[in-house]
């Protein structure tokens, strides 16, 4: 007798020693699995809306995209550090621009890395 070949998926009446094991899987894992879900839903809404610096820095990256002459004077420092054996992202350096650009650290260092990656990509 030839074999033929199934295209549609088997069910649970095809086999009839086994039971449905994706039905058994879901129903018992299902308050668990929407507990994690609503805790991961809530720790990520939570990040969104309670890190005021994510917007800050959105905000100041938009600013250089939208002044690239902000951007080229930014190169230009970094390239007069580099000449001074002096990288762009030591820490001297982000103190030095997050003190006259009146930022946070890790804001000029995301700034810094940012005009570095897209303005000049030469800078260290």
């Amino acid at each position: 007798m030839p074999r033929t070949t199934r295209l549609s998926p088997p069910r649970a009446t095809d086999h009839p020693d086994r039971d449905d094991r994706r039905h058994t899987l879901i129903t018992r894992t299902s308050p668990r699995l929407r507990r994690c879900f609503a805790a991961l839903l809530g720790v990520a809404c939570l990040g969104a809306v309670a890190v005021p610096g994510v917007r800050a820095q959105s905000a100041l990256l938009e600013s250089v995209k939208q002044n690239p002459a902000l951007a080229q004077s930014l190169c230009q420092q970094f390239r007069q550090l580099n000449a001074q054996g002096v990288s762009a992202t030591s820490k001297a350096s982000i103190a030095s621009l997050a003190s006259s650009r009146g930022l946070s650290p890790m804001d000029a260092e995301v700034l810094a890395t940012y005009v570095i990656g897209l303005h000049c990509s030469t800078v260290f």
